[in-house]
């Protein structure tokens, strides 16, 4: 039992990956919070710059590419020493699998395309990987497609299974200016955009505003 009762309760930062053939497995809640988190916003323009039309410099195309650099750390420590079954068996190798998967078609699909291919079927799609979506609080649930991933294992038990890990990760934030108006990760990004515009008008002070517009005597 915590020894603040009255401290609020953590909440946990996650990764879930949207598989209908196998939801739970795609469900990676980190072990612990990462301690920053990297964002970088790059605007989608028309205008403005070289070879581009002047008359409009200010016109958006879409909102803004986001990408999104996070590092988790992950441990069996705590499993291991209450001798959890899956700790002492696999490590953290599980948790690390999990987020492999973000990255790997189903392997029955390969399958099934590979037998395709060899009765001659001249058309074989590319599976899809799951629609991944990064939880960071109720104000952001955003689609993401994970580009880069780089694992450093740290410690291992007996059988050589990982039992500490840091995993660094960049997310390319998906938007609607990326998803067809059907896929449900546009009607998600567009209730991203939505909560983070009434934030925004959450940080107008009249009284600061009014002295800007006053120094820059703007109509």
């Amino acid at each position: 039992m915590s020894s603040f009762p009255g401290s609020p309760r953590l909440l946990k930062g996650a990764l879930v990956g949207l598989d209908p053939a196998n939801p739970l497995a795609s469900v990676i809640v980190f072990q612990y919070n990462p301690e920053s988190m990297t964002r970088r916003l790059e605007a989608r323009e028309s205008g403005g710059g070289e070879g581009s039309d002047r008359i409009e410099p200010f016109r958006l195309t879409g909102p803004p590419r986001e990408t999104i650099t996070l590092s988790v750390e992950v441990d069996a420590a705590d499993g291991l020493e209450v001798a959890d079954d899956q700790a002492v068996k696999y490590g953290v190798y599980p948790v690390l699998s999990a987020l492999e998967m973000l990255l790997y078609p189903k392997s029955s699909l390969v399958i099934a395309n590979a037998i395709l291919e060899a009765l001659g079927n001249i058309e074989i799609i590319p599976p899809e990987a799951p629609m991944t979506l990064l939880v960071w609080g109720a104000q952001r649930v955003v689609p993401v497609r994970l580009t880069n991933f780089g694992i450093t294992e740290t410690a291992y038990d007996q059988a050589l299974n990982p039992i500490q890990a840091k995993v660094d990760l960049t997310l390319a934030v998906l938007s609607y200016a990326d998803l067809q108006a059907t896929h449900p990760g546009y009607t998600i990004f567009l209730a991203y955009q939505i909560a983070k515009e009434i934030l925004a008008t959450r940080n107008f002070n009249p009284s600061a505003a009014l002295s800007v517009v006053s120094a820059l005597h703007l109509p």
